[in-house]
């Protein structure tokens, strides 16, 4: 069975970073790549970002662009996200998946989420 695990959360002032962690702790998982998603109170999941494990591109949301580093190893089904530069509305639960497909970078394209891990950045 495969069973990803987000760590890394917590409280942090605006400016400040944090790194989250996805490992699966399940059977080894062969995917197209990763990715990390956010869902924030009474909203919607929005992609972050994603890494390809074929040639190691990565993409990420407008939003985080500058800010958020993804990176991650594919024979050990993990990933990181660096989080630099935060601000309040970086606040939300964090989510890591597997991709299954490239059609799109919406959720739809992800499967196997964790539980999440939440971050919270402080005015």
């Amino acid at each position: 069975q495969v069973q990803l695990v987000e760590s890394g959360g917590g409280l942090v002032q605006a400016g400040g970073s944090l790194r989250l962690s996805c490992a699966n702790s399940g059977r080894t998982f062969s995917s197209l790549g990763m990715g990390w998603f956010r869902q924030a109170p009474g909203k919607e999941r929005d992609f972050v970002a994603a890494i390809r494990w074929s040639d190691g591109s990565t993409s990420y949301a407008d939003s985080v662009k500058g800010r958020f580093t993804i990176s991650g190893d594919n024979a050990k089904n993990t990933v990181y996200l660096q989080m630099d530069s935060l601000k309040p509305q970086d606040t939300a639960l964090y989510y890591c998946a597997f991709r299954l497909d490239f059609i799109t970078r919406t959720r739809q394209s992800f499967g196997y989420w964790g539980q999440g891990t939440q971050v919270t950045v402080s005015s």
